[in-house]
């Protein structure tokens, strides 16, 4: 506020070209980084920026380099732990880069749905990334026109992708596998498994990695009890796996399931981790507090969606190699929800 009682409005582009005495088409080359603008020049424009205190903005951007700076993330889900979480990632860097970033909701995985929402993403102009963990997403991201650049967050996928494929995951595989072999070393005799819906129908990343540690060690391999992706499939599960004592250890396809699992043990008098172990998937915020706390594997998904805005904003810029590539290393958090079977076990 001025000394007459007014609010100072902002700095403009314009404000900061009169005060360094060039065009504000010298401003925006500055501000863009054009290599055009001879050095002197650039220091006067920067010192007014720093004078004025001017500062970007996504509006300001696009006017001076021409092009839409936004995103469009389309997704079927906004509530979950990981789609939340690859969400606040994607806005943070994007905000970071003065991008704006819109969310396309896929309420179906209807052709006809899919197409129109990717119409509408289309239309909105910049580029799109696609949260691609359901049967709608996966759609949505086949859907793309060509011309219009876009980022893939995926499933791990079964084998290495096309290179020009701009994909980002977390490796899901790894991570069951290291959850799987955690309770085999406790002493358990097998594994079962709740597992979360797949994106396609084949089987799942987490599900290859749970069976991979089951063959290795010899153990019998359960058939997996399908789950949805909150805690009331996860109580349905355990309500049915509760029922068969050579039942010990239990891997969750996430934390939401793990929980639903906890309650229908408790329900069925069967004690965690005294006679059954429970592992789950995703180190949601919940995990450390209930009670027993939970054993669970923690992914990084607010840096998945750093590192898919970084893909799709060096394929805008031109300034990145367009490659698929897994994000982060899974990391085993063991707590209180897993320990050795302390009672003897039936055979499976």
């Amino acid at each position: 506020m001025n000394v007459t009682g007014h609010t100072r409005r902002p700095a403009s582009i314009r404000d900061v070209a009169t005060a360094a005495g060039v065009s504000y088409q010298t401003v925006s080359r500055v501000i863009n980084g054009h290599p055009s603008v001879k050095p002197s020049t650039r220091e006067r424009v920067l010192a007014a920026i720093d004078e004025l205190g001017f500062r970007r903005n996504a509006t300001a951007l696009a006017l001076a380099s021409g092009q839409r700076r936004a995103v469009t993330v389309l997704t079927a889900n906004t509530t979950h732990y990981g789609y939340a979480s690859i969400l606040q990632g994607i806005e943070e860097a994007a905000r970071a880069a003065s991008y704006a970033v819109g969310i396309g909701v896929l309420e179906s995985a209807d052709e006809a749905a899919v197409a129109a929402e990717v119409q509408r993403a289309a239309d909105a102009g910049g580029g799109l990334i696609v949260i691609a963990y359901d049967p709608a997403g996966v759609r949505a991201l086949g859907a793309v026109p060509v011309e219009l650049p876009v980022v893939g967050v995926v499933e791990t996928p079964a084998s290495p992708p096309d290179p020009g494929r701009p994909w980002v995951w977390t490796d899901d595989r790894e991570a069951a596998y290291e959850a799987t072999r955690h309770l085999l070393a406790l002493g358990h005799q097998t594994v079962h498994y709740v597992a979360i819906p797949s994106s396609t129908r084949r089987t799942s990343a987490r599900t290859t990695g749970w069976r991979q540690a089951l063959r290795e060690a010899g153990a019998p391999e359960p058939r997996p009890v399908q789950g949805s992706w909150g805690p009331a499939g996860g109580h349905a599960a355990g309500l049915k796996l509760a029922q068969d004592p050579a039942v010990t250890a239990i891997l969750c396809g996430n934390d939401d399931l793990a929980l639903g699992v906890l309650r229908a043990l408790h329900e069925t008098g069967r004690s965690v981790p005294g006679e059954v172990s429970v592992a789950g998937f995703d180190d949601a915020p919940h995990s450390a507090y209930l009670t027993p706390a939970l054993t669970t594997v923690r992914l990084d998904f607010t840096g998945l969606g750093r590192a898919a805005f970084a893909l799709l904003h060096g394929v805008l810029e031109e300034s990145a190699r367009i490659a698929p590539h897994p994000v982060s290393v899974p990391e085993l958090v063991v707590r209180e929800s897993s320990g050795p079977p302390t009672l003897p076990r039936n055979s499976s």
